[in-house]
């Protein structure tokens, strides 16, 4: 068994960059208070301050990664010492195991590695055991990371490079100088696989319960908003690229929080033909913001077919929305081409005929300005017939070329656009705080 920490002979580190000068000198020291009520008293430093400047004021970031360090090893050595001792027992006759001897291993905390010794014991020949011996140690601690060490790991490498992370890590803690990048990136994948494994599997549909059920449910929290929205990243060494659905969840509020409290908002992301489990994962996102089947939810996207997939089935409440940016975005190219068909009567022999083309453009413009109106104020209805009749005119408007063309193109994908994205959904314009996702789109391509 390792010996516990002695007062007789203490681990002393001075850190005063002076000696012997006058100032105020402070002793920090570990007591350990044993149930029989003894006292063991580890002294971890010695400081020692003359005069009074910031540089010196209070503790320096050393001193204070040293001081978490030797008081972490203090805690660790103790606390695996006793473990020890109640194992040590076999605990269906009472009698003490043989030992085989130790090995060393490095228990990675968040204030530093601590080397321990881990015996390996012989099980009691009272009960019948398939292994000869067994370590105690490796029965309580099967993982020599703590969770708070890998907590931050996974964390800061999520949001920064992987060196990056290192670097910090090592800046602000007593953290071991041989972590290194790629024992982060290994962690990293470690913990999301393990979180991939504990998702639920995917189904069709995710709703739980019926509807006797949900009227029985109590008042919900507020609505939730879930903004969605897909693009294109080039993968590495540029071959090819690959589609990343993002978005941003917004709960409005909860009813068990004061008012003006900060609202619950988390980001997602996944790869739409990679990942095998998008829906279910979306659905465990909402839940974890205390989604309920009686709750209203709100999906805003740009209608397209692998968002409106992963959307759908979630909730019994949900209502489904296409989103303001991306209407008005085919909006405005559709009138930069209409700009277009007054520039094609400028030659000489089309002298009389400039005046039309104006006339012409000046008229499409103006129609499309009302299209924008009427779906802005949620008249879908009127706004598809001014979208026929625009179409028409280009149809049957005497003379072809290629702007018309394009633009009566542009029109007919616009149609159907708008008319598969009205079974179900409403037209809304959204805030700056939630959108489609694209602000999260836009986010992953800078960091990437």
């Amino acid at each position: 068994m390792p010996e516990p920490v002695s007062a007789c002979t203490p681990s002393v580190h001075d850190l005063s960059p002076s000696q012997g000068s006058a100032g105020t000198r402070f002793r920090l020291q570990l007591v350990t208070l044993h149930a029989s009520g003894q006292e063991e008293v580890q002294e971890v430093a010695r400081i020692e301050r003359a005069g009074l400047e910031m540089e010196t004021l209070g503790l320096t970031l050393a001193e204070g990664k040293l001081i978490l360090k030797k008081i972490q090893e203090g805690v660790v050595q103790e606390q695996i010492h006793e473990s020890l001792l109640q194992l040590r027992c076999c605990p269906e006759c009472g009698e003490a195991r043989h030992s085989k001897g130790y090995h060393p291993i490095a228990v990675r905390t968040l204030f530093g590695n601590v080397e321990v010794n881990s015996p390996r014991l012989e099980h009691c020949r009272c009960q019948p055991h398939e292994e000869k011996s067994f370590s105690p140690l490796h029965t309580v601690l099967p993982e020599h990371v703590s969770p708070e060490m890998l907590y931050l790991e996974v964390k800061w490498s999520s949001l920064l490079p992987y060196e990056v992370s290192c670097d910090l890590l090592h800046d602000v803690l007593p953290v071991d100088e041989k972590l290194s990048a790629v024992t982060i990136r290994n962690h990293l994948f470690a913990v999301a696989e393990r979180i991939e494994n504990e998702l639920g599997e995917e189904r069709p549909c995710l709703l739980e319960g019926n509807d006797e059920d949900w009227a029985e449910l109590p008042i919900p929290n507020g609505p939730l908003t879930v903004g969605l929205d897909g693009g294109f990243v080039r993968s590495r060494n540029k071959r090819g690229c690959f589609e990343v659905i993002v978005g941003k969840s917004i709960l409005e509020f909860k009813r068990d929080e004061e008012e003006g409290a900060e609202k619950s908002k988390k980001c997602f992301g996944f790869v739409q033909t990679f990942d095998e489990k998008p829906r279910r994962r979306l659905f465990e996102l909402l839940k974890s913001q205390g989604l309920a089947m009686n709750q209203k939810v709100v999906f805003l996207s740009d209608g397209g077919d692998d968002v409106r997939k992963v959307q759908q089935y979630l909730s019994p409440e949900a209502e489904y929305w296409l989103d303001w940016f991306h209407i008005t975005m085919r909006n405005t190219v559709m009138k930069q081409m209409a700009k277009g068909l007054g520039k094609e009567a400028k030659e000489p022999s089309q002298t009389g005929g400039a005046q039309a083309a104006v006339t012409e453009r000046k008229s499409i413009a103006a129609e499309l300005q009302s299209l924008k109106w009427n779906l802005w104020h949620g008249n879908v209805e009127r706004g598809l017939e001014r979208l026929e009749d625009l179409q028409w005119d280009l149809d049957f408007t005497v003379g072809k070329s290629e702007n018309r063309d394009k633009l009566s193109k542009q029109l007919r994908e616009f149609d159907a656009y708008i008319t598969s994205g009205t079974t179900g959904s409403t037209f809304r314009t959204t805030g700056s705080d939630t959108g489609t996702g694209s602000g999260s789109q836009q986010r992953l391509q800078n960091r990437r």
